[in-house]
């Protein structure tokens, strides 16, 4: 993940701006964020700051024109009414850098992970940000994906069952056996997929750290943020994913939960309620939103495992992170979830 600007790079950058209308002098790019698979930087244009998404350095890995991918599904919902920032420019690998990059409206607003901020105290606002949370997935779900241009976005068809085997196959991808707790999981969901309770635009990573909210109170969603995993397929899997990453008080938490944990202060409501306004707003059956949830945690354990396998990042080194998930992965099978 180590990469930063140098003349050239920050030369070439500039001259991109200026072809397309967009120079206001030195860009300055500064990195901000705290992700662990695109590079993001807030960079000055002739209206105000803007943000640049880029991949890693090369070599790149598998499915690195994610970038591409953002943009295309962040334009394609610019008129709908999920609050996403506008694409300015999208720039093609070996264009302007060795890699594919684009540039998207930068919208000032906290983003919340571990602490709620003392203005969004108590059960108005705690209500306000998260209801408007899932909300927010409601509305992502209720997108027309084919009208608005991602007809060919994914494969919808028998989603559940493909989206098992395709994570079977990484976590096997391995010189020695597949640990029992990963691989035991993976058969307890194999023999109940689902089907398809409907096909949706998918964001995939749609958890309190990637949205962007409004600076006072009451907490307005003002943008969803981070596409990369975005697709086409059963909009349970969004919810569950959701879900396992809704923290809940008493239980031990995941490391996405971990992430989450202001959705513990007082006054926010508890998962279940959350997930039962998802079903007001949709009209969605969620008595088998568990499978859902446990095959969520058990994707989450699967890139946990490999990314701490390859051990490139620091964040993955904890050993205990994928076994954690797992745990979520037991209860959410063994009790169901109530909404």
């Amino acid at each position: 993940m180590s990469w930063d600007w140098d003349d050239t790079t920050l030369a070439a950058l500039t001259g991109f701006l200026r072809d397309r209308g967009l120079h206001g002098g030195d860009p300055a790019p500064r990195r901000i964020g705290d992700g662990h698979s695109n590079l993001t930087y807030l960079i000055r244009l002739a209206g105000g700051n803007a943000v640049l998404r880029r991949p890693p350095p090369p070599p790149l890995p598998k499915g690195a024109n994610d970038v591409l991918r953002e943009a295309r599904v962040l334009a394609a919902l610019g008129d709908e009414k999920v609050p996403t920032p506008a694409v300015h420019a999208v720039a093609q690998a070996g264009e302007v850098l060795d890699v594919p990059f684009y540039i998207m409206e930068h919208i000032p607003g906290p983003i919340l992970t571990a602490d709620l901020p003392a203005n969004f105290a108590g059960p108005e606002n705690g209500a306000a940000l998260a209801f408007g949370l899932v909300e927010g997935l409601a509305q992502l779900h209720a997108v027309d994906w084919r009208a608005c241009g991602l007809g060919d976005f994914g494969r919808p068809e028998n989603f559940n069952a493909r989206h098992l085997k395709r994570l079977t196959g990484l976590m096997e991808m391995r010189d020695g056996p597949v640990p029992a707790h990963l691989a035991d999981m993976a058969a307890a969901l194999g023999r109940d997929v689902p089907p398809e309770s409907g096909d949706a635009i998918l964001h995939n990573d749609y958890r309190l750290g990637n949205v962007i909210w409004s600076p006072d109170a009451l907490p307005k969603l003002l943008a969803v943020l981070d596409w990369e995993l975005a697709t086409i397929g059963d909009p349970l899997l969004d919810l569950g994913y959701f879900a396992c990453c809704y923290p809940v008080p008493g239980e031990a938490p995941t490391p996405t939960q971990e992430l989450s944990a202001a959705l513990l202060a007082p006054g926010v409501p508890p998962r279940d309620a959350v997930l039962a306004r998802y079903a007001e707003h949709t009209g969605a059956d969620l008595s088998r939103l568990g499978w859902y949830a446990a095959m969520a945690a058990w994707k989450l354990a699967v890139l946990y495992d490999y990314q701490h396998r390859e051990a490139r990042d620091a964040y993955y080194a904890d050993a205990t992170q994928a076994p954690r998930f797992i745990a979520a992965a037991e209860r959410f099978l063994a009790t169901p979830l109530t909404v």
